[in-house]
């Protein structure tokens, strides 16, 4: 039996979709470990930031990056939608905090589109690319290079010098 034609195959990638101040983000699959709501997370002194602490995860202490801090983004208190996404990354386990989690998607490879050299310029090489779904556009990241330790100093002295809008 003659296998299909490489064109006539679909390659697609399954993405978990989840949201940051309204914008449309998403991480491959495969690294996700589960999707939580934690209950605790406990504050530890002289951490970045965007590090909200770490949570015990039955068993196993793992640290909690809030994504909204680490993107310079206004901080926003947790609510009923709220989510961790725990995502491995080599040996290590961390979570992710998002604002919430909309659905899992296939998307076709061929509808990814490679991010410009001006979005990656800076060093931001965790983005992996664009996605048009359901007529948003999807900031695919690479939770490799966004969660490597390296590429974490990168984002450090932004942070510090962030000031919150006071009301």
């Amino acid at each position: 039996m003659a296998e299909p034609a490489p064109s006539a195959k679909k390659n697609s990638s399954q993405f978990v979709g989840f949201q940051l101040a309204g914008q449309a983000y998403a991480f491959r699959i495969e690294q996700i470990q589960e999707i939580v709501i934690l209950d605790q997370v406990t504050r530890t002194p002289q951490v970045p930031e965007y590090c909200d602490g770490v949570s015990n995860l039955r068993g196993s202490i793992i640290p909690i990056i809030n994504l909204r801090r680490l993107f310079g983004l206004a901080a926003k208190a947790a609510d009923a939608e709220t989510r961790t996404i725990v995502v491995n990354v080599g040996e290590r386990t961390m979570g992710c905090t998002v604002d919430l989690v909309s659905q899992v998607v296939r998307i076709p490879d061929e509808d990814i589109q490679p991010a410009p050299e001006t979005v990656t310029a800076d060093g931001a090489d965790y983005i992996a690319g664009f996605a048009r779904f359901d007529g948003d556009l999807v900031i695919v990241l690479d939770i490799n290079e966004l969660l490597d330790p390296a590429q974490l100093e990168q984002f450090k002295p932004a942070a510090v010098g962030q000031q919150e809008p006071t009301a």
